[in-house]
């Protein structure tokens, strides 16, 4: 038991959880592929995504918090804008979770072929 908590220890980044939390949710991705074309202020989110400005809110706050997205105040007006951290740390960590289960499917394939021709082996003799 102790051995598993401490590799569960190990795995604890909180930017990637905030992150993946943060991306976890279609609007949220969308908001990020909007301001991907154009910055945007959070009433035009809002109505482009039909939704109150209240929701939009807190939708841009939880991808602000995750840095994602930075808002700056121009007057009146709150812009939206693709945050300079990028998504670099996420795309490596789904890389490598990419790379261990392609091996292991590869493993499995392995396996397979040889319990198929086993199979063939027993059948003809």
């Amino acid at each position: 038991m102790h051995s598993k908590l401490n590799q569960m220890v190990q795995y604890l980044d909180p930017a990637l959880d905030q992150s993946f939390a943060a991306l976890s949710d279609a609007t949220r991705r969308g908001i990020i592929a909007q301001l991907g074309r154009a910055d945007a202020s959070i009433t035009s989110l809002a109505e482009q995504f039909r939704m109150t400005l209240t929701g939009m809110k807190k939708h841009v706050q939880v991808l602000e918090q995750a840095g994602l997205i930075v808002t700056e105040k121009v007057g009146r007006v709150r812009r939206c804008t693709l945050g300079t951290r990028g998504l670099a740390a996420e795309a490596a960590w789904i890389e490598a979770h990419r790379q261990l289960f392609e091996a292991r499917f590869n493993a499995l394939d392995t396996i397979i072929s040889e319990l198929k021709q086993g199979e063939g082996d027993d059948q003809r003799g």
